[in-house]
């Protein structure tokens, strides 16, 4: 579609959320079990107080398309969190995908949960040539300018938080695995407790009083006890 004088908008020129979904055939694998997991602790304890919920978008291996000029771009982050944005797109359907150039926010943290496969990439070691898409690490520094970039590998335990400054990410050193965001009044760390019913370390998000954020089961649970029941949750 050719431009006008004066330009159109981008919600009327470029593909929407409809045109660019996130399934796609013809990409190989599917997430294993922790992958799963992972991102819906993640989600369920993702509650920044100064934002209500219908005004905050966590997702998680879905398509974030990032360039208008390369609308077939994307890139699929484990976990990804937007702010200010409605839960639903246009406050009335589930997202099939993120496009930045449709919703005017940029996400403001990513996760990426380190394989064997994507390691490289995601910690930004990659090599690539002029003429392919940039790798996950450029966009999230260099073209979306996210905040704060995540990134947790689950057989080490180890949690690597990396803070845009300026123009490019700086790894923070962290004297205990936890990190706290004064935007979001909300923490970042790792946890070493049973969720799901699986015993291991875990990404969670913690309060401003170092509490970790109950998931609605955990809420329920504590609920009944102090009522003098004891939960069967299972």
């Amino acid at each position: 579609m050719y431009q006008t004088d004066p330009p159109r908008p981008p919600k009327e020129v470029l593909p929407t959320m409809y045109d660019l979904p996130s399934e796609d055939p013809k990409e190989p694998g599917l997430p294993d079990d922790f992958h799963l997991l992972q991102p819906q602790l993640l989600r369920e304890t993702f509650r920044p107080p100064g934002y209500p919920t219908d005004k905050v978008y966590v997702a998680s291996d879905l398509n974030l398309y990032y360039d208008p000029r390369h609308t077939l771009w994307y890139k699929r982050p484990d976990w990804f969190a937007v702010l200010g944005v409605p839960r639903l797109y246009e406050q009335r359907d589930l997202r099939l995908s993120y496009v930045v150039w449709q919703e005017g926010v940029n996400p403001f943290i990513v996760v990426e949960l380190l394989s064997p496969g994507t390691e490289k990439e995601d910690l930004g070691q990659t090599l690539r040539d002029i003429e392919q898409p940039p790798t996950k690490w450029e966009v999230y520094e260099r073209i979306l300018r996210i905040p704060y970039y995540a990134v947790f590998d689950r057989y080490t335990s180890q949690f690597r938080m990396f803070k845009l400054d300026g123009s490019r990410y700086a790894e923070v050193a962290l004297q205990q695995p936890r990190f706290w965001m004064p935007e979001l009044e909300l923490g970042l760390g790792v946890w070493q407790g049973k969720y799901q019913d699986i015993e291991m370390s875990w990404l969670r998000w913690y309060d401003a009083a170092g509490n970790w954020i109950m998931t609605p089961t955990e809420r329920l649970a504590a609920q009944l006890r102090a009522m003098g029941v004891e939960p069967d949750l299972g």
